[in-house]
């Protein structure tokens, strides 16, 4: 068969580049009126940078939230570096785009995944992204993370959070 078009990783790209231009946005400006994000991502991917006793705590994926308390968020061509706040303890951490698997805005009802397909004959993950989606939308009375229920005006520092994102997958 000869060449085609790979609509899968064309279109995780493009996401990818939203997130970098939303990041990119945020560096600049902060966060406006209630966006922050929840971003898992891959923490065994050999190009994260992120604490041992963050890494052997959590050693396949974490989720962190940007709201109320960020430093230090600087956005590259690959990734960007954020520090956050882990129980009074602040720590850089750097995320690969590649290394995002779901980026959501809860305050308005936005979020991407990037799936991977296993791959039969080598039994690993491939690394390439088969397909991306919309999650579903987060319904006002479900119950978010403490720190997204907070009154927005308030704005001491808080620690980060590793949440599950189950509730809002399908």
């Amino acid at each position: 068969m000869g060449r085609s078009i790979d609509y899968g990783n064309l279109m995780h790209e493009a996401m990818r580049g939203l997130i970098r231009k939303v990041l990119d946005d945020v560096a600049e400006r902060g966060l406006p009126g209630a966006h922050h994000f929840f971003i898992t991502f891959d923490t065994s991917h050999p190009d994260a940078e992120l604490a041992d006793w963050l890494s052997d705590r959590y050693p396949g994926e974490m989720t962190v939230v940007m709201q109320h308390w960020y430093d230090n968020l600087d956005v590259g061509e690959d990734g960007f570096s954020v520090t956050l706040n882990f129980g009074d303890a602040p720590e850089p951490l750097y995320i690969p785009y590649d290394a995002i698997k779901t980026f959501v805005d809860p305050s308005v009802e936005f979020g991407l995944r990037f799936e991977t397909q296993d791959d039969d004959e080598t039994g690993s993950a491939d690394q390439t992204p088969t397909s991306g989606t919309t999650l579903p939308a987060i319904k006002p009375e479900e119950k978010l993370p403490a720190s997204a229920d907070q009154d927005e005006g308030e704005k001491k520092p808080q620690d980060a959070e590793i949440v599950s994102l189950d509730s809002f997958r399908k």
